[in-house]
């Protein structure tokens, strides 16, 4: 665990120059999410396929998506991906209560930066920039965002209820040869007063 860095992290929506760059994040935090039983095989296979800069140059190109880097003294330590699309899954359709809804498709921050301040900000900057990605629709109040977590990954689950969301399902995911089961978890995109 890091010390927080006083000027706190900044964040910034990354263009198509940035791939190479949230690659280079993806590779460094993809394996944090894992189940203890993926081998070192399918995580390099899946940041091959998956989190390769020609992927991530596709995803900024698409005005669909957007990523946003947190960084810490210039450096980005962590990368979130907001997706505006119905689920192609019929398990996450099924489940998902809330409509329209944006996918919180990715959400990793170095492991040094745990606990350092930064997870919370960038999960708040991440979904001003999913309302506004959403446009009309992201100040409704039926809209959502959702996810899928490893159902093992209990810290990042315990994140995502402090940050709003609660399991609404299950979907599997495939990594490698392995299906994985995922928690599906939903919150409001409209921002939450009590």
């Amino acid at each position: 665990m890091s010390t927080p860095d006083p000027a706190g992290p900044s964040f910034r929506v990354a263009t198509p120059a940035d791939a190479d760059e949230v690659a280079a994040v993806a590779a460094r935090t993809f394996a944090l999410a894992c189940p203890p039983t993926t081998t070192a095989e399918a995580i390099a296979e899946h940041i091959r396929t998956v989190l390769s800069p020609a992927r991530f140059r596709a995803h900024l190109a698409d005005p669909a998506h957007r990523v946003v880097l947190a960084e810490v003294d210039g450096r980005p330590v962590g990368y979130t991906m907001v997706v505006a699309a119905p689920p192609a899954d019929p398990d996450v359709a099924g489940a998902l209560r809330l409509r329209p809804v944006i996918e919180l498709s990715k959400v990793y921050v170095e492991a040094g930066q745990h606990g350092a301040g930064v997870a919370r900000p960038l999960m708040a900057e991440t979904l001003r920039v999913a309302r506004t990605l959403a446009g009309d629709a992201g100040r409704d109040a039926e809209a959502g965002i959702w996810l899928g977590v490893n159902e093992h990954n209990l810290r990042a689950i315990r994140f995502y209820e402090r940050s709003g969301f609660g399991i609404v399902g299950t979907r599997s995911f495939r990594l490698s040869d392995a299906v994985e089961t995922d928690h599906v978890m939903e919150r409001p995109l409209a921002v939450v007063t009590s």
